[in-house]
């Protein structure tokens, strides 16, 4: 089997409060990057703010949340983050989320990869029965990338956001165990 953390691209790492925070302080002064990435208003954090977030977060963590950094493999510079949250054990269901911090990174194949990683992890390290996300809908690439690696849309929450104005619905997509096996068979065959 494949290292389950590492791509042709990026990488996995462990997620470092400190490095973290410095990196999201400074991708958080992009609005573009917040308006993709969080539906709440857009706030400057200070780089010790954010520290502290991470660090209070990492120590209140559930087993059943995954963090990770993620780094190229070309020059192992940190590029975003991903988190796995199993919600429901029983059932044994997760949402994910990813996120790319310079614009210099997006549209270049990280984000399709960082997911394809992560739901090799989630399906065959953590034994997930089904992983949800929810995507904002002016976030085409985005929604792009995730139905090439196998998410279905399932639904959405209609006029969800408020952004620039207008409202926006924020779409649901899932991908089950099966059929990112069958997914994943036709690609090897």
């Amino acid at each position: 089997m494949n290292d389950i953390y590492t791509g042709r691209l990026v990488r996995f790492s462990a997620y470092d409060p400190e490095e973290m925070g410095k990196a999201f302080s400074k991708w958080a002064r992009d609005s573009e990057y917040r308006r993709m990435s969080d539906a709440r208003a857009a706030s400057l954090p200070s780089t010790k703010q954010t520290i502290k977030f991470f660090e209070k977060d990492l120590e209140e963590l559930s087993p059943a949340v995954h963090f990770f950094g993620v780094r190229t493999l070309a020059d192992d510079k940190l590029i975003g983050e991903l988190v796995l949250d199993v919600f429901d054990w029983a059932g044994r269901d997760a949402f994910v989320g990813l996120s790319i911090g310079e614009r210099e990174n997006w549209g270049r194949g990280y984000g399709t990869e960082m997911m394809d990683l992560m739901l090799r992890f989630a399906f065959t390290e953590v034994n997930l029965r089904r992983v949800t996300l929810t995507v904002f809908e002016y976030n085409p690439r985005a929604i792009r990338s995730y139905e090439k690696v196998g998410f279905r849309h399932e639904g959405r929450l209609r006029q969800f956001l408020n952004k620039e104005g207008r409202r926006w619905d924020m779409l649901f997509m899932g991908i089950l165990r099966e059929e990112w096996l069958e997914q994943t068979m036709e690609r090897e065959s």
